[in-house]
């Protein structure tokens, strides 16, 4: 497999930054409603950027929990005829695919999954997809890069808005909560720390 500047950045592995909207806490337990991926670049000379977003709505599996609360914060309505929602099982393909091809053209050999929480996103991934049988999941099962935590460190805070706006990345509480937003957030954040602090 070739190496190229990215593959070699994180030995092989793929930053791949992910956000879930959810009916609950529970990944066992609650729907996945909302997935959005944000593909990376890195230039030659180390510089990162936030490439393409793939934004999915998924619906609920049968027997899922909705919990009126988190409804409330995302303002989702699962039943709505407009949503156009897929099966989370043929999200997961679709995503899935598009993580492949990726490491196909960067030359690594695993995804990581880049989250704000980074740990409540790739339960909800996990648990998903172990529900649709599906077996080809690119992701790392385990690591992850959490932006929370890189935050902390680079910037003094663990909230993403409020360490967007330190990393001088607008931030519109408005379009919070949507999963395809606060993923493209999440991605801008974490190439501005890694632009900071570069290897």
């Amino acid at each position: 497999m070739k190496q190229t500047a990215l593959s070699r950045r994180f030995h092989g592995l793929l930053p791949v930054v992910i956000d879930v909207e959810t009916s609950g806490l529970n990944p066992e337990t609650d729907a996945l409603l909302e997935v959005a991926a944000v593909m990376l670049a890195m230039s030659e000379d180390g510089k990162w950027t936030r490439q393409e977003t793939h934004s999915y709505h998924v619906e609920p599996f049968r027997g899922a929990r909705l919990e009126k609360e988190a409804l409330e914060i995302t303002g989702i309505d699962p039943s709505h005829p407009f949503r156009l929602a897929l099966p989370e099982g043929q999200v997961l393909h679709r995503m899935f695919s598009v993580v492949r091809e990726a490491l196909e053209k960067t030359g690594c050999y695993r995804a990581v999954l880049v989250g704000h929480n980074a740990w409540f996103d790739l339960s909800f991934i996990l648990a998903a997809a172990k529900r649709a049988g599906l077996t080809d999941n690119p992701f790392h099962k385990f690591t992850t890069l959490d932006t929370a935590t890189l935050g902390a460190v680079a910037l003094g805070d663990t909230v993403l808005a409020r360490a967007a706006r330190r990393a001088r990345i607008s931030f519109d509480m408005n379009q919070a909560h949507s999963a395809a937003y606060d993923a493209e957030r999440t991605a801008e954040l974490f190439c501005h720390i890694l632009n900071k602090f570069p290897r």
